[in-house]
């Protein structure tokens, strides 16, 4: 069953398209990120699941009841955004209590529910502290907290970890999956952060232009991008010119790759190879693959970057291999780099 959908959804602002035929199902239990840059229509998306916009056309369904004209408040959701937007005025616990005493919740079950929500985010101990008492990442598990106590049928995470160090970001992402499994929540989750989303998520929505590019598993979006785009914008991609040769062929350099039928275009066709970094494998055997220089080679750990700028491409590619498979080089060696292109995305030059 979807617990959230939209249907056709269109919504601008002046003579800004925002979202542009927009169809979205988000199952019951669901986490799904919509993932884009500036400007494509993500946080427009959640303000007008939160009802904080209304839509131009279209129509928005929460567990089936139609939502798209409801005013904000009479929508059952739990919303957390990028500023925390906790009282300063309030404790830890007042703050998580706000909608249940809004909602004339009777003190009692005000008090269960607050104390359950702060051991779900791990905060019962700081029941009595002020917001300015706590750090970031422990402002924001209160922001969700809040969201939670009111049993929301919807959760919207309006780019709630950007604000936050890097190392309090990952840790706070991973709080935040395991609470919305535990409480089984529906969750629409925006962000302009690849790893967040790859991170947290059941699918990702790939936005662009106010459309959805790509909606898929989080492995399915970075091995299988459905287009040029997805494939620049999740993840790093080398590319590599070249023109087709068949169906399943591509001549780059004078060497022919093959790649997945039907990915290519017509003969001929002069086009873009697009291929990840960790589908290029440098060898020390030069007539292996393309022949290049070595251009840079940084060890992180379990895997290897090597930089190789290629002869007859005079273009530095990318390759990421295990460190355990990668060849001990160093800048100017002489190596040969071989190119998996079964995944790759061809661009017709000039499209």
């Amino acid at each position: 069953m979807s617990s959230l959908s939209f249907n056709g959804v269109r919504k601008t602002f002046g003579a800004t398209v925002a979202l542009e035929h927009f169809d979205l199902e988000v199952g019951d239990g669901e986490l799904i990120s919509l993932l884009g840059p500036s400007g494509c229509g993500k946080t427009t998306a959640l303000r007008i699941a939160a009802g904080f916009e209304i839509a131009d056309r279209g129509t928005v369904m929460v567990t089936g009841q139609d939502v798209t004209n409801m005013p904000a408040h009479k929508r059952n959701m739990g919303m957390v955004f990028q500023s925390y937007s906790l009282f300063p005025n309030l404790t830890v616990e007042g703050n998580v209590e706000y909608g249940l005493r809004t909602r004339r919740i009777e003190r009692g079950e005000r008090q269960r529910r607050v104390g359950e929500m702060l051991e779900l985010v791990q905060l019962g101990a700081m029941a009595g502290r002020y917001p300015h008492q706590l750090s970031g990442g422990q402002q924001q598990r209160v922001a969700l907290a809040r969201a939670l106590a009111v049993n929301p049928q919807l959760l919207l995470l309006d780019e709630p970890l950007s604000a936050l160090d890097a190392k309090v970001r990952a840790s706070l992402r991973d709080e935040i999956k395991r609470i919305q499994v535990e409480v089984g929540i529906t969750t629409l989750f925006v962000t302009h952060d690849q790893e967040e989303a790859l991170g947290i998520s059941d699918r990702v929505g790939v936005m662009s232009n106010g459309r959805l590019e790509q909606l898929d598993s989080p492995i399915e979006v970075y091995r299988n991008p459905s287009s040029a785009f997805v494939a620049r914008f999740v993840g790093s991609m080398n590319e590599l010119p070249g023109f087709v040769v068949g169906p399943d062929a591509i001549d780059v350099a004078g060497q022919v790759l093959r790649t997945s039928p039907d990915r290519t275009g017509a003969d001929h066709t002069e086009v873009l190879v697009l291929v990840r970094p960790e589908d290029l494998a440098v060898s020390t055997v030069v007539d292996t693959g393309l022949p290049g220089t070595v251009a840079s080679s940084t060890f992180q750990g379990a895997t290897t970057l090597i930089g190789v700028r290629l002869d007859r491409l005079d273009r530095l590619v990318t390759s990421s291999m295990p460190s355990s498979l990668a060849p001990t080089v160093t800048p100017g060696d002489r190596v040969g780099v071989v190119v998996d292109a079964i995944r790759a995305i061809c661009e017709p030059i000039g499209a």
